[in-house]
Formats: structure tokens, sequence, C-alpha cells
């Protein structure tokens, strides 16, 4: 509230300075008077008023109306972010726009320097020995006569993976299974539980703290404003 009162207190000043002058100067005291009279009560009745939005006066009524009204405020406020932020369309629109960029970008070699191709490679051994197969090989010298085939195999196996996660069809399983309105779902009922724990912590004071953070510059405007067409009417009604 530093400025609102700077700007208050200025204008309330100045008020008061025309007021004396009236009393004092011999020229067109009455007309002086009243522009003083009528800045200051302007200037008094805004400040008043916007005291009034933030503290309980005695016997005035509604006055204190934010601090009173505070859970209303809250909800207004939850409304405006999952109504206006967060809805599930700006969510989903957010994750597509993701999925798509990260497509251009995603590097697959990493997941496929993981592959154990030598597990790989036992598990189609263990498989054709233990087929039909398998005494036909034993005839041959066993597993060893694999043995030749394995680094082929390797990189046969490597290249397969490759063209395939490059393959537009895995691209667009991939995409299919990041289901962009599930994902939003679950993200908005997040976002929701957070913002309901974050304002079931907001208290009077802080709600009345929040608003004027938000209009307190305006606030002080209304201060001089009040006494400038307060001013005005009074030299109207001077003049009349």
């Amino acid at each position: 509230m530093e400025r609102i009162v700077n700007k208050s207190t200025v204008t309330n000043l100045i008020a008061v300075i025309i007021i004396l002058t009236g009393y004092i100067c011999p020229f067109y005291p009455e007309i002086t008077k009243a522009i003083g009279f009528f800045a200051f009560s302007g200037a008094v009745t805004n400040w008043l008023a916007i005291h009034m939005l933030f503290e309980k006066v005695p016997l005035l009524y509604g006055s204190g109306i934010i601090p009173a009204r505070f859970e209303e405020f809250k909800v207004s406020i939850k409304k405006l972010m999952m109504e206006q932020f967060f809805t599930l369309d700006n969510i989903e629109h957010f994750i597509e726009r993701q999925e798509q960029e990260g497509s251009k970008v995603l590097n697959i070699n990493p997941l496929l320097n993981a592959v154990d191709y030598e597990k790989i490679y036992e598990g189609l051994v263990s498989s054709i020995m233990n087929s039909s197969f398998g005494s036909m090989l034993m005839m041959m010298g066993g597993e060893e006569a694999l043995l030749p085939l394995k680094q082929s195999f390797i990189e046969k196996m490597r290249h397969t993976l490759q063209d395939m996660v490059e393959s537009d069809r895995f691209k667009h399983a991939l995409q299919q299974s990041l289901n962009a309105h599930k994902i939003g779902e679950e993200l908005t009922g997040k976002i929701e539980d957070v913002i309901d724990k974050r304002l079931s912590e907001l208290t009077p004071q802080m709600v009345k703290e929040i608003v004027q953070a938000i209009i307190k510059e305006h606030l002080g405007w209304l201060v001089v404003w009040g006494g400038v067409f307060g001013g005005l009417l009074g030299a109207l009604f001077g003049f009349a």
C-alpha cells in the first residue's frame, strides 16, 4: 500500500493547501475554497472506498469485502487457471507438439546399443539345438558349427532393428502408444490437485495481499483522480 499512501498523501496535501489558500488569498476565495474542499472530499472518499475493500471498518456495511469473500476468490482463481490455461485441449496440443518435435531428434542408437545381442544369439542357438535340427547339427559339430554365423547374425539383427525403429510404421505405433488425450487427462487431474492443495493453504490475509499486489498501482490513481474531478466539480460549483 506504499504507493497508494504516497499518492493519497500528496493529493490530500494539495487539496488542503488549496483550502488554506482560499482563506488567505484575496482573489476568488470562495471559488478557491470550493475547489479545495471538493478535491479533498473526492480524494478522501476514494481513499476510504479503497480502504474498505481490504479492511473491515466498524459500522460501515460491506467493508472488508475481499477478506470476507476470500473463499469465492479462491474458487475464481482455480476456475480461471483450469478454464483458461490448463485446459485439456491446451495440454493435449502441448503434448502432441512435443512428441512431433521430439520425433525429429530422437536418437534410438543408445537403446539399440543396450540390446544384448549375445543373449539373442545364444537363445537362437539353444532353440535350434532343442529342435529336430539339433541331432543333425550334433553330427556336424554341434553348436561349434554355428560359431562362424555369430558375428554376421549380430550385425544383421542390429541393422534389422535399426530399420524397424526408423520406419514410419514404428513411429506411428509409438505415437499411438503415447496417448496425448489420456496423458492430458491424468496431467490435468494432477495440476488440479496441486492447485486445490495450494489454494487450501491460502488465508484471507494472503488473498488480500494477492489482490492488493495486482491492483495497487491503479488504486493509487483512483485517489488522485478523485481529487482532480472533485476539484473540477468545486470550480463549477463556485462559478455557478
